[in-house]
Parts: structure tokens; C-alpha cells; sequence
């Protein structure tokens, strides 16, 4: 049988096919997403965009635009949680791969919801905000870092007006400080 687990730097060994929410920690969340490249590297900067940034963007965008849902800004912080072991594709490339990287998202997302008391699955509605807060951070992102024009951002990701965008800013810093952000983010919402 194929190894199928991966060792964190906590100690523990996830089983990524079937992932339990005891061998989850928030460390090792934030370490794994703090070094994940998003847009494949792709961008301007001296340092990389990563997921763990990204998803302080769109815990703020979420909580900004929701102000009466603060039980929910944990999912959002959360919500690319899976990456830190998988890894972050394009949307093309997770097209073309098929059910198997949504597969496992699905399972780790579970997983890690579990562990930090959420539903394994969020209702539709929230789920559909925080979609729409990370929408909003993708647009910025391809505009701002990774050479997009906003003409094509608004075909390719949807368009995001001014004043959705009003006051939000990318930051690309050293995965130390995005790291310890993440985790101090984290801790101030549970």
C-alpha cells in the first residue's frame, strides 16, 4: 500500500485520504499556508503572495462585509485551511485535474472544521460569503500582482466594483510575519 500521510512538523502524520481532526494543528496550518505560493508564484513582489496572506485578506473582506455573522469569521480565516498540505492550484489546473484535488479538499476541509469547532460543512449561505469575500481578494490580487488588467479580472473572476475594494491592500511581507499573524489571528478568534 502507498504511503498515503504526510508528517508536520508538529510530530503529527496526517492520513490525507482519510484526515482526523486530533492530527490537525493550527501551527502547522499556518507554517504549510504561510509558504504556499498563490497564483503559482506568479507575482510582483520580493516576496511571494501566500495563501496564509490571502486568507487574512479574506477573513477581513468577510468581516468587513458581514458584520452581523462574527461566528463565521473562523471559516473564513480557515477557508483554504486544506492547502497547507495540498498545496494551491489555478483554477485551470484544478479543472483539468478533476474530482480528486475537490475530493481531498473536501475531506481535509472536514477535517479541520471539526477540529476547531465548525460544522464539517458550513450552511450554503455562509459558505456563498466567503466565497464572495475571496472573490474580491482574487480580483485584487490579479490586478495588483500578478499583471491583470482590470478589464480581464472582471471576465475572469467577476467584477469587483471601487467601493468593494475601497481600503484593502496586498501586502507581501516574509512568511515569518504573515506566519505569526496568522496564528495571533487565529487565537483572537476562538
Amino acid at each position: 500500500m502507498q504511503r498515503a500521510w504526510q508528517r508536520m512538523l508538529s510530530g503529527r502524520r496526517l492520513d490525507l485520504l482519510d484526515p482526523s481532526p486530533l492530527d490537525i494543528e493550527i501551527e502547522d496550518i499556518a507554517h504549510g499556508l504561510s509558504f504556499v505560493a498563490r497564483w503559482n508564484g506568479q507575482t510582483r513582489g520580493d516576496h511571494a503572495y501566500s495563501v496564509a496572506e490571502h486568507s487574512l485578506l479574506v477573513e477581513q473582506i468577510f468581516a468587513r462585509d458581514n458584520p452581523g455573522m462574527a461566528e463565521w469569521r473562523l471559516a473564513a480565516l480557515l477557508h483554504d485551511a486544506p492547502e497547507y498540505v495540498i498545496g494551491d492550484m489555478i483554477s485551470p489546473v484544478k479543472a483539468a485535474v478533476g474530482s480528486g484535488y475537490a475530493d481531498l479538499d473536501t475531506r481535509l476541509t472536514a477535517a479541520v472544521h471539526q477540529r476547531f469547532g465548525l460544522p464539517a460543512r458550513l450552511p450554503a449561505d455562509v459558505k456563498r460569503r466567503i466565497k464572495a469575500a475571496d472573490k474580491i481578494s482574487a480580483w485584487l490580487e490579479a490586478v495588483e500582482i500578478a499583471g491583470f488588467t482590470a478589464a480581464e479580472a472582471d471576465r475572469l473572476i467577476g467584477r469587483c466594483t471601487l467601493g468593494a475594494r475601497e481600503g484593502l491592500a496586498i501586502r507581501l511581507r516574509p512568511a515569518s510575519e504573515v506566519r505569526a499573524d496568522f496564528i495571533a489571528r487565529f487565537q483572537s478568534l476562538t
